[in-house]
């Protein structure tokens, strides 16, 4: 898949909202830069809204209520939708099927790409990471956590071990495939 198709930047054709989601660890904030890139969009970095008492909690290694999240989830909604383009790539955990729901109520005809790959990877690359409050002590409580997404939520799902590149590249042709059998 070697350069840019011209359909990558015709971002009409693509969802309004397009959330890169998964564990910590799986590359949402990398596959989603990279797919906004791909697109000619907006991108929103859903960490950047959390509290910082969220932060701080999830640094000392303790993972966030549902109670914790549902005021973050609110503002990651609250941002995307001001936002006149479209579309607008968000990368955010949303790890149970109630945060999706709450994302599709908020953001009409939201797109989910389900970044996927093995506990040994994702640790892996937890534990190389540097300056990111999520580290590798949340990803246990990440996986218990984590509903993933059944058939009838339509969701993407793209494994983790291919290149950003080619996930993200993946991810823009998936997406305008998905489209077009609409």
């Amino acid at each position: 898949m070697g350069g840019q198709p011209a359909s990558f930047t015709q971002s009409g054709q693509y969802p309004r909202f397009i959330v890169v989601m998964g564990v910590a660890g799986t590359g949402k904030s990398e596959i989603g830069r990279r797919l906004a890139g791909l697109l000619g969009c907006n991108f929103i970095e859903a960490d950047e809204l959390h509290s910082r008492e969220n932060v701080e909690r999830m640094r000392n290694g303790y993972p966030l209520t549902d109670e914790l999240r549902m005021p973050w989830l609110n503002s990651v909604c609250d941002r995307a939708s001001v936002i006149d383009a479209s579309p607008v790539v968000v990368a955010c955990s949303v790890l149970k099927r109630s945060y999706r729901e709450l994302l599709r109520q908020r953001l009409p005809g939201v797109r989910f790409l389900f970044l996927h790959g093995s506990p040994e990877l994702i640790s892996a690359r937890l534990g190389a990471r540097t300056g990111h409050f999520a580290t590798g002590s949340l990803l246990e409580s990440q996986l218990a956590t984590l509903e993933a997404p059944d058939g009838d939520e339509e969701a993407i799902w793209l494994e983790i071990t291919l290149s950003p590149n080619l996930i993200a590249e993946r991810a823009a042709v998936e997406l305008l495939g998905s489209v077009h059998s609409t």
